[in-house]
């Protein structure tokens, strides 16, 4: 098991990570989500002994590993750009750690050879140990690159955006094939990623990081239905957020007046989430009875394949997204520029405490 306690890392006047916890369990896939500057790159980097932290401790089946070199940690990184040595063929940068390490280096020979063969058989690349780096594609750059992590053996294995430089479709397939090889070796995977259809495909747990610490960290379905914080819910691009003060049992907002299904402090702000799936859209004078709504200006539609994503503008200028499944459609007709009710059911919007 992973244990981080209390782990802070500044860079002068910015804090990266504040007292942060963290736990990865062994033998699981956790998901790490957060926006571009949150700080998942530094707790990897922190997690492999790239950097040290200013405050915490991180352990590692119950042994101390900050303080260790990275090479002492025995711990696998993934790049994002792979980090290939590209004057070497593929089975030269798979063997490169093994024949390298400070302890139980592996010298060339049948063993060596063995041990290759089989970390390229795990990733799909038998038969390619030959090529040189330049004469594969990226998904094979990126399956190399596992294969040399893998191959050391490690008791965790960190992976940075590992397919942000992969199609759309590649990423599809790896998404699978990491989670089976994982699932293979027993091994737990920390999967840094922005992407939160990534991170809630990939993830036995999902972590969400923001403003230096760990929001929530849930399995994929709870996190998603039930984000417990709107830093949660913000990362999780499915829920609108519509901020207010508490009045009585209504939230005051620019929206105007809405319910609230618990009782807050007078005058608290608070915000209500609703997700993008459960709202409706009809006419002004249509909504249906029991259903909360507010008025939006409709603006456009996005063609998402199986879905499409209508984007409408509240009167103070919040943008309100609406998803529609067109396997089974459920909005009218819009027009740009109209005025339309958006409804929702009461059971389906949370409420957190707080500024957004």
């Amino acid at each position: 098991m992973l244990k981080l306690s209390g782990v802070t890392r500044r860079y002068g006047d910015a804090v990266a990570l504040d007292g942060l916890d963290f736990i990865v369990p062994d033998d699981t896939y956790v998901s790490l989500l957060g926006a571009s500057g949150s700080g998942k790159t530094t707790l990897l980097r922190l997690i492999a002994g790239f950097e040290e932290p200013d405050a915490g401790e991180l352990m590692l089946g119950g042994e101390r590993l900050d303080g260790k070199p990275p090479h002492r940690r025995d711990i696998g990184f993934v790049f994002q750009n792979f980090a290939l040595f590209p004057h070497l063929s593929v089975e030269e940068n798979v063997a490169f750690g093994l024949r390298h390490r400070e302890s139980k280096a592996v010298p060339a020979g049948s063993d060596l050879n063995d041990r290759v063969n089989a970390a390229l058989d795990l990733v799909g690349l038998t038969g390619f140990g030959h090529r040189g780096v330049g004469e594969i594609s990226g998904g094979q750059k990126q399956r190399v690159a596992l294969a040399r992590t893998l191959v050391t053996e490690p008791r965790i294995v960190l992976l940075d955006e590992p397919l942000g430089a992969l199609d759309a479709n590649l990423r599809a397939r790896m998404c699978d094939e990491l989670r089976a090889i994982r699932e293979r070796l027993k091994v737990s995977f920390l999967h840094v990623t922005g992407s939160e259809t990534e991170a809630l495909t990939m993830g036995d747990t999902v972590a969400v990081l923001a403003n230096g610490r760990i929001a929530q960290a849930q399995d994929s379905t709870s996190l998603f239905t039930q984000p417990a914080n709107t830093a949660a819910a913000r990362h999780l691009n499915a829920w609108n957020l519509i901020g207010g003060r508490v009045k009585g049992r209504t939230l005051d907002t620019a929206v105007g007046a809405l319910p609230i299904s618990q009782s807050l402090p007078d005058g608290s702000e608070a915000q209500l989430a609703v997700r993008f799936d459960q709202i409706g859209v009809c006419e002004p004078d249509q909504v249906p009875a029991g259903q909360d709504h507010f008025t939006a200006r409709y603006l456009a539609g996005e063609f998402n394949g199986p879905t499409e994503l209508s984007f409408f503008r509240a009167d103070n200028g919040d943008l309100i997204q609406v998803v529609n499944h067109l396997s089974n459609p459920r909005l009218p007709d819009l027009t740009e520029g109209r005025t339309y009710a958006l409804h929702f059911s009461p059971d389906a919007a949370l409420l957190f405490e707080g500024a957004a």
